[in-house]
């Protein structure tokens, strides 16, 4: 019960920070998912680009990235080192308390909207399919995994600006030889 106050009134300052930035935003509740397969039932309905986010350590830097894809990307962290320069094997999933600290959410509930709770210690990858698919919604889960909520690309922007979190630009689906 502690955890769902917690996260409900880190979902409260999201959507506050949203408001104060002039953003509207496309929220809808369902069940409690740990996984991008459990969540999609839920929202398939929903135009646009679903999100699946891991939270990862660079183990040489002691460095933490938050990596945002497509929902159905598949991401081997050999290559996305490579192309992050952080070299190869180098790149491993944190552990939950490390995004407790950082993010402020638990497993299941990792996503770009809980950067405003960072301290500018996590670096933020997008899939640039996410800025280049003409899609009108990015959805990603509002400090909850049991609910999703769907911003505008640009909306999405000037929320990354507004937390000092420059984007990583990577296109997974290139291969950088």
């Amino acid at each position: 019960m502690a955890a769902q106050q917690h996260e409900g009134g880190l979902r409260r300052e999201l959507e506050d920070r949203l408001r104060g930035l002039g953003i509207e935003a496309l929220s809808v509740e369902h069940p409690e998912v740990f996984t991008v397969e459990e969540m999609m039932p839920y929202v398939q309905h929903l135009k646009g680009a679903h999100s699946k986010n891991l939270f990862l350590k660079d183990k040489k830097k002691k460095g933490f990235w938050l990596v945002t894809v497509l929902h159905d990307r598949q991401v081997n962290l050999n290559d996305l080192a490579k192309k992050l320069g952080v070299g190869s094997g180098n790149l491993r999933f944190a552990d939950e308390a490390a995004m407790l600290d950082k993010l402020k959410v638990g497993q299941g509930c990792a996503t770009p909207l809980a950067l405003f709770c960072d301290q500018g210690e996590v670096k933020f990858v997008l899939d640039a399919a996410f800025m280049e698919g003409g899609h009108d919604r990015l959805y990603f889960h509002p400090m909850t995994n049991a609910a999703t909520m769907g911003l505008h690309p640009e909306d999405f922007l000037t929320f990354l600006k507004s937390t000092g979190h420059e984007p990583v630009i990577v296109r997974f689906d290139e291969n950088d030889k």
